[in-house]
């Protein structure tokens, strides 16, 4: 199994205090989702969003993957937290190992982090749809405490 984990990118850390992203609803940057084969090899030096390894475009899932509608940060306690929507793909056969977010509005198309979904996650001309935690403090997708 390529995936080994699911990591916060390095290179998405040091962005952060360059003020490369911006996840404000509405104004923010547009985040995407890409999905992966169990070929691909991500870790937490991955920089940037690549085609290689990512799944067939199907149904609603095209090269790139979808576009993700973001939560506005915000903070409970010391900890600094956003999220994401729950994003689907209709009509689509879709096995997927892992995905990666990333910044299609920042130059070069950052990655944020990389997901491994644990094995194969399989739709069969029907809806993918990934669920994304719940938006606070212990369960967001990207939390800094």
């Amino acid at each position: 199994m390529a995936f080994t984990g699911n990591f916060m990118c390095t290179s998405f850390k040091v962005q952060l205090m360059t003020a490369t992203h911006n996840f404000t609803t509405g104004t923010g940057n547009t985040f995407k989702l890409a999905m992966y084969d169990n070929s691909a090899s991500f870790t937490a030096a991955t920089t940037a969003y690549t085609a290689t390894n990512e799944v067939a475009a199907s149904g609603s899932y095209s090269a790139g993957g979808g576009a993700l509608t973001n939560v506005t940060p915000t903070s409970s306690g010391t900890t600094a937290f956003t999220d994401f929507a729950d994003l689907s793909f209709t009509s689509a056969t879709i096995t997927a190992y892992g995905a990666m977010i990333y910044n299609d509005s920042a130059a070069g198309d950052p990655s944020v982090c990389i997901l491994d979904f644990g094995g194969a996650k399989t739709s069969t001309s029907g809806t993918f749809t990934i669920v994304f935690p719940t938006a606070d403090a212990s369960n967001a997708i990207i939390r800094i405490a």
